[in-house]
């Protein structure tokens, strides 16, 4: 195990965390509010400290193992979110360091869960960072370090196979710093476009930019105790549809299209499905809220679609109270919970590529049972899939539901209703945000206990990072030679 590298490249990502601390403190010098200090203080320990260890083991091999990549992956979203919660505790905007850290590390997971009661309250500097921690998340902190780590003679491709979401991670171009440049520049085209539309449609342009970076993280967290329901503007709210459903699309498809490549991603099978489920899901939820509702057409249109596109992307934005709807309806957007967006997306959940595939595996070994002797291979976009593929796909699914069986059992220890028990694990495996009861879109996570918060933030981080990367550490074999 080459330890020097794991620390270096930890040293190196906390600079990184660092110099984002500092934009926030920018923002704390425009708004000339209390949090300057807390930003200031927090960032000087980051870079200190991160450029202390990067000096210090500046004669460690430059090899990153796959053993080496799993464990830099998993110990970056503890560390970041350890120091990234700095800000909130030494300002006093959240001073007890549980919720801090709970905060942060569903940030920068992407997850959306909040125990803020008064969002609003908080200074611009701390909503800016909390709006930055899932913009880094999103595209995945590793991501943009193999943009850096090459500078300093460090390979990454061990890291991107680690961090990618989704069972197959595409390479945009031939060498990996390429990728990640190619991938983060796609990732702030549209940053950059949503902002200037959601100012262009009526937001503040500070609400603007954290909206911005938090929808392309399929984030979720705002600036408004209210979520997007604070803005009742219809313009606003399609325009949050359509970048949320851009973030839970392939990076892959997104760089064809910019290329003017529309026919790959019209014909990409993954895209379609995910097109498929998003229109299908939003039509039974329009239908039903025609029938149990007084809303009109286009409010309960509008509405069906934000909620679908939000949960199946697991941005978690809301605009309506779900838990209001009719219960069929609430339990039917509660499934969609563990969809997921495309591999290769900002999304977190099972991603659509395993769905299709699990749904086509169990097709074709029905077929497979009344035709005994033909040799029936799953397709997916016109290629058969490896069963090693199809395989991981199975084990996968198993985990998920087992993790998912298990923690809810052990959660509701710590939350007595079950319904909201298991609608925190869900969301939190999922990285979406707002669950079911007291956790609902209505409510926060600030009355689970200290235990329980911390069980959450660990479940963040499985389903963040696709539970294998982070469950294999836990194996023996893991360690051995």
């Amino acid at each position: 195990m080459n330890v020097k590298i794991i620390v270096r490249v930890l040293g190196l990502l906390l600079v990184v965390e660092g110099v984002a601390m500092l934009l926030a403190f920018g923002i704390s010098l425009i708004y000339k509010e209390y949090d300057q200090a807390a930003f200031l203080i927090s960032s000087g320990l980051n870079i200190a400290l991160g450029a202390g260890i990067t000096y210090l083991t500046r004669n460690a091999k430059r090899e990153i193992g796959r053993r080496e990549g799993y464990i830099i992956v998993t110990l970056v979203w503890v560390v970041f979110s350890l120091f990234g919660s700095l800000p909130y505790v030494i300002s006093g905007a959240i001073p007890n360091f549980t919720n801090a850290f709970f905060e942060t590390i569903s940030g920068f997971t992407t997850t959306g869960s909040s125990i803020l009661n008064d969002i609003e309250a908080l200074p611009h500097g701390i909503l800016f960072w909390r709006s930055i921690t899932q913009w880094l998340g999103g595209m995945g902190i590793i991501v943009l370090s193999l943009a850096i780590l090459p500078v300093f003679g460090i390979g990454g491709m061990q890291l991107f196979m680690a961090e990618v979401p989704g069972p197959t991670p595409d390479r945009l171009s031939p060498r990996i710093r390429q990728t990640a440049k190619a991938l983060w520049g796609i990732y702030l085209i549209f940053t950059i476009a949503e902002t200037i539309l959601l100012w262009i449609a009526g937001m503040e342009l500070f609400d603007a930019v954290c909206h911005s970076f938090t929808t392309m993280a399929t984030g979720g967290f705002s600036t408004k105790q209210a979520s997007i329901a604070y803005w009742s503007s219809p313009a606003i709210q399609y325009i949050i549809v359509v970048f949320m459903f851009l973030a839970g699309t392939n990076f892959t498809l997104s760089y064809m299209a910019l290329r003017g490549n529309f026919k790959r991603v019209f014909k990409d099978e993954e895209f379609k499905y995910y097109a498929l489920f998003v229109l299908g899901f939003s039509l039974v939820i329009f239908t039903g809220l025609l029938i149990s509702t007084h809303t009109g057409a286009e409010l309960a249109f509008r509405d069906s679609l934000f909620q679908v596109v939000s949960v199946i992307t697991t941005t978690g934005y809301v605009t309506v109270d779900y838990l209001k709807w009719t219960p069929v309806l609430t339990i039917f957007l509660f499934g969609l919970f563990f969809f997921g967006g495309s591999a290769g997306s900002t999304g977190g959940g099972l991603k659509i590529m395993r769905i299709v595939l699990l749904l086509k595996n169990s097709y074709y070994e029905l077929r497979r049972m009344v035709h005994p002797n033909a040799v029936i291979p799953v397709k997916f976009n016109n290629h058969s899939v490896d069963s090693k593929i199809i395989t991981n796909v199975l084990a996968f699914f198993m985990f998920y539901m087992v993790i998912f069986g298990a923690s809810t059992i052990v959660f509701s220890f710590m939350e007595p209703d079950f319904e909201s028990a298991m609608g925190a694990v869900a969301t939190s495996l999922g990285n979406i945000g707002p669950g079911l009861g007291n956790v609902g879109p209505a409510e926060t996570f600030f009355h689970i206990t200290p235990a329980g918060k911390w069980f959450l933030s660990f479940l963040m981080l499985l389903g963040r990072l696709e539970l294998f990367t982070v469950l294999v550490i836990f194996t023996p074999s893991f360690w051995k030679e």
